[in-house]
């Protein structure tokens, strides 16, 4: 599933100053993240389908750590554990889409989540499936807008028309829109400590 240039794209996201690491499938990848964080430390989570899938919030309280993903969080204590996330040591997300080139892109709506890519953390974890590396920018955006992003509206049951049709991006105006803020990181940013990306040769996530 992975790109045919694929050495190349290991050494353009490495030029980009991230450490990759490459994984079979998703739970060798859950592995690589259990032995790079460690034991007691804190671990926040951004609202990620591929850590969902993986458990990993699971798996890495079951190594003493400290654990805040607001997903699994009830409604009323949500708005906490992400304030406590985005002051973790550890941040774990995904990417809506990466460019063959090593260009990360995501979509949010609150915004905890693209923040925490871009400052704050002693380390940011990036774990990409094979579904979410496009050609180009364009092909990335693209990608976020309208497969990631309508998919996230259906799953949260949000009254948009990506959510009821399922099919585009309708740049819409609903108040219930989750598609408002853009961030794309053409490298390693300086506002964090060390960032490192997880490739798993399987689609993982939206």
């Amino acid at each position: 599933m992975f790109c045919k240039d694929y050495d190349s794209f290991i050494s353009l996201l490495s030029r980009r100053n991230y450490t990759v690491h490459t994984a079979r499938d998703g739970a060798e990848a859950r592995d690589i993240l259990l032995s790079l964080v460690p034991e007691g430390s804190t671990a926040g989570f951004g609202g990620s389908m591929t850590a969902k899938e993986l458990c990993l919030a699971e798996a890495l309280r079951g190594k003493g750590c400290t654990t805040y993903f607001h997903w699994e969080a009830p409604a009323e204590e949500r708005g906490e554990v992400t304030r406590r996330a985005a002051r973790a040591d550890w941040f774990i997300a995904s990417a809506n889409g990466i460019t063959r080139s090593g260009k990360i892109v995501n979509i949010d709506g609150t915004g905890n989540r693209v923040a925490s890519t871009l400052f704050g953390h002693e380390e940011v974890y990036f774990i990409v499936g094979a579904n979410k590396i496009a050609p180009d920018y364009d092909s990335a955006l693209w990608r976020a807008r309208n497969i990631a992003s309508p998919k996230n509206a259906r799953r949260l049951h949000k009254k948009t028309p990506c959510a009821a049709r399922g099919e585009r991006c309708y740049d819409c105006s609903s108040p219930e829109r989750i598609c408002r803020a853009l961030v794309v990181l053409w490298e390693k940013p300086g506002g964090i400590g060390r960032a490192e990306v997880v490739l798993v040769n399987e689609a993982l996530g939206f």
